[in-house]
């Protein structure tokens, strides 16, 4: 691409994409609930307090919420009693699923020393393609 082309797109762009997609993921514990969603299959509150580590019941209603308003996540309430709240992800949210799987292949890539106890790399398929006990 020409330097001339390079300017008439940029002036074109009201915002930067990827900085756009990080102010929409990029808080923290985002990533994770996403994660939780599209690779564990979990849509209940408690699943996501209990399996995201470090997260407080406050910022995990801050996110659902933040989450929900960016149409990432849709959120379901079933009249009780007890009334049960699910969360699905959205088609938008789908979206993300190869962004997850680049972070992940690039981790699993070029700092498999971090990610695995015998520091052998791996790919995508092989950790989210086993049932989460092997894992």
């Amino acid at each position: 691409m020409k330097e001339e082309e390079c300017k008439v797109l940029l002036d074109a762009m009201k915002a930067c994409p990827i900085d756009n997609t990080f102010k929409m993921i990029g808080k923290k514990f985002t990533i994770h609930i996403l994660r939780n969603m599209t690779k564990l299959g979990q849509t209940r509150f408690n699943e996501f307090l209990s399996s995201v580590e470090g997260i407080n019941p406050k910022t995990l209603s801050a996110r659902l919420r933040e989450m929900e308003k960016n149409g990432i996540i849709e959120k379901k309430i079933h009249p009780g009693p007890p009334i049960k709240v699910e969360y699905s992800i959205t088609k938008k949210g789908l979206g993300l699923n190869p962004v997850l799987e680049a972070m992940a292949s690039f981790s699993m890539k070029y700092c498999a020393t971090d990610v695995f106890k015998n520091g052998k790399p791996r790919i995508v398929k092989e950790i989210y393609s086993l049932p989460q006990e092997a894992a």
